[in-house]
């Protein structure tokens, strides 16, 4: 591998690479904007100290944007247009992840 190809997985890897990042993304496929409380209902187990400073990052990674809403103390999250383009390889890692989850024991392969 080059190392040109290796930076290139260091910077999705600095925003993707995270135990939580990759399911807080997954509330956006569906959804045009996802609130906080959403989002926290949603995620089992997370601090929302930790939701806080995950969505910050995904927000000073150009991924998604803070939008207020018409109640002064609430926002909405959205994708921005970079988000939009990281849904495809979520959803390619959905589906390696069904066809290979040590849950699914049907769907393990062999190795030759």
């Amino acid at each position: 591998m080059s190392t040109e190809n290796i930076g290139c997985v260091k910077a999705a890897t600095n925003i993707l690479g995270d135990k939580w990042t990759p399911q807080l993304l997954r509330f956006f496929m569906n959804e045009e904007s996802v609130r906080f409380c959403q989002i926290q209902d949603l995620v089992k187990g997370i601090n929302p100290r930790t939701l806080s400073a995950r969505l910050d990052h995904l927000e000073v990674e150009g991924i998604i944007t803070k939008v207020a809403t018409t109640s002064e103390s609430r926002c909405e999250y959205r994708l921005t247009t970079k988000g939009r383009d990281l849904m495809p390889i979520l959803k390619d890692m959905q589906t390696w992840s069904d066809l290979y989850s040590t849950r699914h024991t049907s769907h393990t392969a062999s190795v030759a």
